[in-house]
């Protein structure tokens, strides 16, 4: 079945921060701008399994965020309510495609979903570079009155992101054995959970696109979750390449450390950043601290591991 991702577009109704992808090289550059995002493509054309009788729209709210010593005050959408899980992708240019794809899953505590700095700007960003983006918005686990469980409902939604892209490859002429996972905090947890379980089923249907391989070809954890228990996460030496970063002052960034020892000792390549400030949340923001140039290390890395080769 060919997928045509639909030319319609939406706008955010409100005026929402850019992080330039005009100017690949400095991604902490941003300025205020009416913002559009491509038009979603729902996952579970049939409807997601645990999603039965729930048919209100997801809703996006603006929020006003605080300044921090990392950035400045912002005004952002954040996304809840989603009972129909969807990827939104930004396409590279043709003449820029490297065949390299990435599904992005942002966090939100898994209570809602931070859109735009752990999601729809870093797309812009990577895809600025070659790298086929799929933002994927997942159902809430711990959002009020939730029916979703974050190992069932959650991760099956992930997963399903990466199995949908790669049965898909072809129409976005992505390599379907260069499809990457990169999670954001809650995102991050789930994206641990598909990196380390990826062969433990889960619940789903018996549809041609559930019985698609969802082991992602690399993974970036971006201070994810889920992380309490380092030793207690299994690592074997098939694991595909991780790129790992997090803030010195998140205290989660220790487990993290823990995590790669455990990769490099099981002999999985892996790349590990732990920046001096930013503390959790960090995304892709404006700001002159050194974390801020952590999406130029990614790609540098994707470069080192072969991923952005063009075949």
């Amino acid at each position: 079945m060919k997928i045509t991702p639909r030319l319609s577009w939406f706008l955010f109704p409100a005026i929402l921060l850019l992080a330039s992808c005009a100017n690949p090289s400095a991604p902490s550059a941003a300025a205020p701008a009416a913002v559009l995002v491509p038009a979603s493509i729902p996952i579970w054309p049939n409807g997601a399994p645990g999603s039965e009788g729930r048919t209100s729209p997801e809703v996006v709210t603006m929020r006003t965020d605080p300044a921090t010593p990392f950035s400045p005050p912002r005004t952002v959408p954040i996304i809840t309510n989603i009972n129909n899980p969807s990827i939104t992708p930004f396409l590279p240019p043709a003449d820029q495609a490297t065949g390299a794809a990435l599904v992005i899953a942002p966090g939100g505590g898994h209570s809602h979903l931070s859109v735009e700095h752990e999601g729809y700007d870093v797309a812009r960003y990577l895809s600025a570079h070659g790298i086929a983006c799929f933002v994927v918005k997942y159902r809430l686990s711990r959002e009020p009155n939730s029916p979703y469980q974050l190992e069932v409902h959650s991760l099956m939604d992930v997963e399903r992101a990466v199995r949908y892209v790669r049965a898909h490859a072809a129409d976005w002429k992505v390599d379907p054995h260069r499809i990457g996972l990169m999670g954001f905090s809650a995102g991050g947890q789930l994206s641990l959970l598909t990196y380390t379980s990826y062969a433990t089923p889960v619940p789903s249907t018996t549809d041609a696109i559930a019985q698609v391989d969802c082991r992602p070809d690399f993974v970036a954890l971006m201070y994810p979750g889920g992380l309490t228990n380092p030793s207690a996460i299994p690592v074997s030496k098939d694991m595909p390449p991780a790129f790992l970063a997090d803030a010195f002052d998140d205290p989660v960034s220790l487990n993290l450390a823990k995590f790669y020892v455990m990769l490099k000792t099981a002999g999985v390549r892996a790349e590990l950043h732990i920046y001096d400030g930013g503390n959790e949340g960090f995304g892709m923001r404006p700001s002159t601290l050194p974390v801020s140039t952590w999406p130029d290390r990614f790609v540098a890395w994707m470069g080192a591991e072969g991923f952005l080769q063009k075949k």
